[in-house]
């Protein structure tokens, strides 16, 4: 499936979209106009007409500034605009629709500005700099945006807050605009979906300005926001002659003590569709696991060669070792000996502390498909610190392992070695809780134990799980979340043909 509803693109990539367009016979004038025309529309749903000061930059993104303006005041509002720099200075399609602009032109001085926003300001149009940005805000702009946050007034963005880096989410320097609203065009940034990114840009706008979604061939990007048309057709579904083996043997390790987490885990993976699935505990703990899930088998293996009898079965056909497992070396023999059958693998919490600051052991004992779910404090454990933002690390991590890497939280990024990647968008903040990194576990892992392969199990787990979290509200606690995965697949089962022509999630 393309998913192309669903492509991020960089802002290199954005101007090379902007470039084909033109290339192809639509004037870059047009563009711009449409672009202004939807930040003004904007504005229009979202506020009544009110005192509104329109900033404008040096460059395109002053020029969709000069069209909202236009707009507005047209529709009679009280508009105001302010220049950073000189006019006559203006070039090309932001020279043309600056000239259409008929009010007077103010030029933006620190003492201007300020006493604009303390005085007369009830809106703010931020169209400064948008992605174009690549160092931190200085002198008016800077004075510009401090302005207006110690006035808390609310504020519109073009393309991105100014300050914000459209590609990794992350302010510039110490300054950003808090926008309340931004409006993008064509396709969202990964600086959007990218904390602090994704709140710093308030609510988000997607207009489509007339740029073709065929130049996406050219431009060929390999990052998505993480959504069904991404993975929905690698989901398989139950025929009336099939088998439960026909869709997978999921073999869990269980921990000796923390039974409560593989015991999450293995809840999931059963609620997402998985065929079977065993735990393998230690003999002594077999009573304690037996409780309360009749659907679970449990296995005796009191070593890590009883394990690996165990996952050599061919009717094994996905592995996950972390939850509950412990950190001594039992624990890693037994994740060396999941290793070492090759077959398709999630290694999550206590399986990847294991291999604390030793990513390059762990990557050559990979023999088959692996996935790695570590969270922010798991991936330092197993990596050290690294810099860049959580994408850049991601998928340098995936690189190096030879493994789909998922760093999860509020925006959880999916990597691949192949260098695709996605971010996660529909997760509430309440998965905060104890056991739900468990439940993450089981859902991706029985999505392997399916057939589904690494990337796209990640992707959908990880996806299922944010929007089995949705509604809840606080109090959510981990043992929630399995019980709603039956009602999100057949969400997913009934409309398998509305992610191909929709991007548009159903209730």
């Amino acid at each position: 499936m393309k998913a192309d509803g669903q492509v991020l693109l960089t802002t290199e990539q954005m101007g090379r979209a902007d470039q084909a367009a033109i290339d192809g016979g639509v004037p870059g004038k047009e563009l711009m106009a449409a672009a202004g025309t939807a930040v003004a529309r904007c504005v229009e749903r979202r506020w009544a007409p009110c005192r509104t000061l329109v900033l404008c930059g040096p460059g395109n993104n002053g020029g969709d500034g000069f069209v909202a303006a236009r707009l507005l005041a047209a529709a009679g509002w009280p508009v105001r605009v302010m220049l950073l720099g000189e006019r006559e200075r203006l070039r090309g399609d932001a020279a043309h629709h600056a000239a259409l602009w008929e009010g007077e032109v103010e030029p933006m001085t620190e003492a201007g500005v300020l006493a604009t926003v303390d005085d007369w300001a009830e809106l703010v149009v931020d169209a400064l700099f948008g992605a174009g940005l690549c160092r931190p805000l200085e002198g008016v702009a800077a004075a510009a945006v401090r302005a207006i946050a110690a006035k808390s007034l609310p504020s519109i963005a073009v393309d991105v807050p100014s300050g914000l880096s459209g590609n990794s989410g992350r302010p510039l320097g110490e300054l950003c605009l808090t926008a309340s609203a931004t409006v993008t065009f064509f396709r969202k940034k990964p600086g959007h979906l990218l904390l602090p990114g994704r709140q710093l840009c308030g609510d988000l706008e997607v207009a489509q300005i007339g740029i073709a979604s065929t130049v996406l061939e050219e431009i060929g990007p390999a990052l998505w926001e993480n959504a069904p048309p991404l993975w929905s057709n690698g989901l398989r579904w139950r025929q009336p002659l099939s088998h439960k083996y026909d869709f997978g043997h999921l073999l869990i390790a269980g921990g000796r003590v923390m039974a409560g987490a593989s015991r999450l885990a293995a809840r999931a993976a059963l609620r997402c569709g998985a065929g079977l699935v065993s735990l393998a505990v230690a003999d002594a703990a077999r009573g304690l696991y037996q409780q309360g899930l009749d659907s679970l088998i449990v296995l005796s293996a009191d070593t890590a060669g009883a394990y690996a009898e165990l996952a050599a079965d061919r009717r094994k056909t996905a592995l996950l070792l972390g939850p509950g497992l412990g950190t001594d070396r039992d624990a890693r023999d037994w994740v060396e000996a999941a290793l070492a059958s090759g077959k398709p693998t999630l290694l999550d919490a206590d399986a990847l502390t294991c291999f604390a600051a030793a990513p390059k052991e762990l990557a050559a004992l990979r023999r088959g498909p692996l996935i790695v779910t570590p969270h922010e404090g798991e991936f330092a454990r197993l990596f050290g610190e690294r810099d860049g933002d959580r994408l850049e690390r991601a998928r340098r991590a995936a690189e190096e392992l030879g493994a789909t890497v998922v760093i999860k939280g509020y925006d959880s990024v999916i990597a691949a070695p192949d260098g695709r990647a996605a971010i996660n968008a529909n997760a509430p903040p309440e998965l905060a809780t104890a056991g739900s990194g468990d439940v993450l576990s089981g859902v991706v892992s029985g999505l392997l134990a399916q057939g589904l392969r690494p990337f796209e199990a990640a992707a959908a787990g990880v996806w299922m799980h944010g929007r089995a979290a949705q509604g809840i509200g606080p109090g959510l606690i981990a043992d929630d979340l399995p019980e709603r995965f039956p009602s999100i697949l057949s969400i997913l089962h009934n409309n398998v043909r509305l992610w191909v022509e929709n991007t548009s999630i159903p209730s």
